[in-house]
């Protein structure tokens, strides 16, 4: 694996890849809230080799810059990961998002849809739903979110998200790991700040515009997500044409980490599909 900086706009933004050349488009991994490129450590380990896999922070998460408030959305944060795959000379990619990350990869296939070759939503937002616990949190903080102290604020994050997860080690381990990042007074703002997106959530925006996409696409679910319940799934399904729908057992709001090797077998069905 090697990671590196790019630099989108005058802010650095950070990526890994992982995996080998060879078996077609590139893979696109986009994390959601409050997570990073972390989330995907496990799946990696288990996805069949001969596939290039690209990981990103989005902005303002784990090692990557913080946007501006302006541009904290899920189609600001699309610019930024095509701006990326620009800067890498990627022409195409299957792109792969789990909750707001998933909100992101909607906006990027909306908009470049010719870049788009397959796409994977893991426990996606959508049609402006917001995620029950974040969203009561973020109402119940508002702008006072911004002078709490970091490791207050990281810590009342961690316990409104860490029933997400099915395993409660595997949740510690995950958020220590993701929040640190958010435990200076920068890192305190910029948390206050996708708290605040979260509020504002851009996603009905895009998913006016499901119809639009022509990529080949499947949609997975943790059975037992507390927090974008599996029926926003089944619209999501509905509204793209053509897209499949699993629901995978034994996994919470956190797929990826529930259940990393069976996300794995699902996201290569449909590279093989991009493929064919």
């Amino acid at each position: 694996m090697r990671g590196e900086f790019v630099d989108i706009g005058g802010s650095r933004l950070y990526y890994y890849a992982a995996g080998t050349r060879g078996a077609g488009d590139p893979v696109v991994l986009i994390h959601g809230f409050p997570t990073s490129s972390r989330l995907w450590h496990a799946m990696i380990r288990d996805f069949a080799p001969g596939h290039r896999l690209i990981i990103v922070d989005l902005p303002g998460f784990g090692r990557s810059d913080p946007p501006t408030p302006a541009r904290n959305s899920c189609g600001a944060h699309a610019a930024a990961i095509k701006a990326l795959l620009d800067d890498l000379g990627v022409q195409r990619a299957i792109l792969v998002g789990h909750g707001i990350g998933g909100g992101v990869a909607q906006a990027f296939a909306i908009q470049w849809p010719s870049v788009v070759s397959a796409l994977a939503l893991v426990n996606s937002a959508g049609f402006g739903v917001r995620p029950r616990s974040m969203a009561r949190l973020a109402r119940a903080l508002g702008p006072l979110a911004r002078v709490t102290p970091p490791a207050l604020l990281a810590g009342l994050v961690h316990g409104s998200v860490r029933r997400g997860f099915e395993d409660p080690e595997r949740s510690r381990l995950t958020l220590d790991t993701c929040l640190r990042h958010f435990t200076s007074v920068a890192g305190r703002n910029a948390l206050a700040d996708h708290l605040a997106a979260i509020g504002h959530c851009d996603t009905a925006t895009w998913s006016r515009r499901l119809g639009e996409i022509t990529a080949p696409t499947a949609i997975l679910w943790g059975d037992d997500d507390p927090f974008y319940r599996v029926a926003l799934g089944q619209r999501l399904a509905a509204a793209i044409p053509g897209a499949s729908f699993e629901v995978i057992a034994g996994a919470a709001h956190f797929l990826p980490e529930d259940q990393p090797e069976r996300l794995a077998r699902a996201i290569e069905l449909l590279v093989a599909r991009a493929t064919v």
